[in-house]
């Protein structure tokens, strides 16, 4: 799958960039501090200050590795949402570099 953008740890936060063929947007993936249920979100991803999309810890039942699988909503995306997976991105030497990796629903 490919990469739709990517993101360095900022602290427990991840910032970078949201890239797709018609979109360029600055994002940050930040901890759900008001998470008080296991049904709510672990992050809330944001741009510009507008929340649009949200993010759950998760872990790879292959590899048992930790990953934060995410789910993004606005009017620029269409009427659908957009699914993706931040993880380690491949082919980076530096440990804090992260890809969002584009899931398609269908």
């Amino acid at each position: 799958m490919p990469a739709i953008g990517y993101v360095t740890r900022d602290g427990r936060s991840f910032k970078g960039q949201l890239r797709t063929l018609s979109i360029r947007a600055e994002i940050e993936i930040a901890p759900n501090t008001r998470k008080t249920s296991e049904a709510q979100p672990d992050y809330r991803v944001s741009s510009g200050g507008v929340e649009v999309g949200a993010g759950w810890l998760r872990r790879s039942e292959s590899s048992g590795n930790d990953y934060v699988s995410l789910s993004l909503a606005a009017p620029e995306f269409g009427p659908r949402r957009l699914y993706a997976n931040l993880g380690r991105a491949a082919g980076h030497d530096d440990e804090d570099a992260f890809a969002i990796i584009w899931n398609p629903a269908d």
